[in-house]
């Protein structure tokens, strides 16, 4: 018996989501690791540090205590209230409890936050260079992606380089702060511009503020905490940069309705909500007096002066990353491909590094690098390109 090709297909939402460039770059680390070569690994995503002792006890003191049960699918209310009091003071997004849900990392709070939004055929605005899963995430919606170059909006203006790019389908801008993978910071000067053509334009605002503790030059700013703005944003934050937590899948999102309504909806039939010991550490993290912050702050900052002095020393020229863990410096002297450059930095000096242009053709003739790593791994692969580039 033969099945017609018509019924072994998958859904047609799917036929425009890829898979993570990064992901085929990890596994060829792997293989070259295996084949006992040594690899200058920059192409990595998160924190290099550990998690924090404090939020690991307060995990194991849950599992003591038999707090295992089901919590309710928006988030322990003790965790939204302390996430809500934090939006408050130093966010300054004026929320209640009711408008904070508890997720498994960011990116379901980015998911959830799309499928909310747009229909099969919107058009959601994107900075670009941007971070590569967004348009995936807009494609498993049935939406369209719409580039917007990040450096001819801070040329000719946010608000007029935007019109350029809205049409009548326009239904949401994307606003990553600080970017990955350029590292740069909006200013408050700038968020206002993108709020003010929101509001004029009718528009729905996707903050993802991923990496809001860490910023080493400005100081990071919520588009949502302007005047006309709570009720038009949705704002993803994550432990998992703050707090070195990327696998115990934590986020939480704000937002108003009719987007908490959707929020919910997406987290009830999808995970459920979040692994209730989880959320007991989550509380830690943000009840518990610590540096912790401001101690890894300062260590990146470390790490990026370093990869930052070498990488410009080198001919690689790269403007100093405001924010984020990520040098993104021009490439071309080595090739305008950046795929090409890239191969040749991991054949050549067993440095890796994530093509510029996965992150959309605006990254074309760029690298990106990580600095969240050891200050001893950042020296030996600068080393390394000194001696074969």
């Amino acid at each position: 018996m033969t099945t017609s090709p018509a019924v072994f297909r998958l859904a047609a939402r799917l036929d425009e989501v890829g898979f993570s460039d990064i992901v085929n770059i990890r596994n060829r680390v792997m293989e070259l690791r295996s084949g006992g070569a040594t690899v200058h690994q920059f192409e990595g995503g998160e924190p290099y540090m550990n998690t924090p002792e404090f939020i690991k006890e307060a995990m194991v003191h849950a599992l003591r205590e038999n707090k295992t049960r089901y919590a309710p699918s928006s988030g322990l209310p003790q965790l939204r209230a302390a996430i809500a009091e934090k939006l408050r003071i130093k966010n300054r997004i004026p929320v209640r409890d009711e408008n904070v849900i508890v997720l498994t990392g960011g990116m379901q709070g980015l998911f959830g936050a799309f499928q909310s939004i747009l229909d099969p055929g919107d058009e959601a605005l994107l900075f670009s260079p941007y971070w590569t899963p967004i348009k995936d995430l807009i494609a498993y919606c049935q939406g369209r992606t719409v580039l917007v170059p990040t450096q001819e909006a801070r040329k000719d203006g946010f608000e007029e380089t935007l019109a350029r790019y809205t049409t009548s389908r326009t239904r949401v801008i994307y606003f990553n702060t600080p970017q990955n993978p350029t590292g740069i910071v909006f200013t408050r000067a700038e968020a206002e511009a993108v709020a003010r053509f929101a509001v004029a334009r009718d528009l729905i605002v996707i903050a993802d503020e991923a990496y809001e503790d860490l910023v080493y030059d400005g100081a990071h700013f919520s588009i949502a905490s302007l005047e006309g703005m709570p009720e038009r944003t949705i704002t993803s934050f994550t432990f998992s940069k703050s707090f070195a937590m990327t696998g115990w899948r934590l986020g939480y999102v704000a937002a108003s309705e009719p987007w908490m309504t959707g929020l919910r909806k997406t987290t009830l039939y999808s995970s459920n909500g979040v692994s209730t010991p989880t959320q007991w550490a989550g509380l830690a993290a943000f009840t518990t007096e610590s540096d912790h912050l401001e101690s890894h702050r300062k260590a990146y900052q470390e790490r990026r002066d370093l990869l930052l002095a070498g990488l410009n020393e080198l001919g690689l020229h790269c403007d100093l990353p405001a924010g984020a863990f990520y040098a993104f410096p021009d490439v071309s002297r080595i090739s305008h491909d950046s795929r090409e450059a890239a191969d040749i930095l991991l054949e050549q000096a067993q440095v890796a590094t994530v093509p510029g242009v996965v992150f959309g053709p605006h990254g074309e003739s760029h690298l990106r690098f990580s600095f969240s790593t050891s200050i001893e791994a950042i020296e030996a692969g600068l080393e390394s390109l000194r001696r074969n580039l």
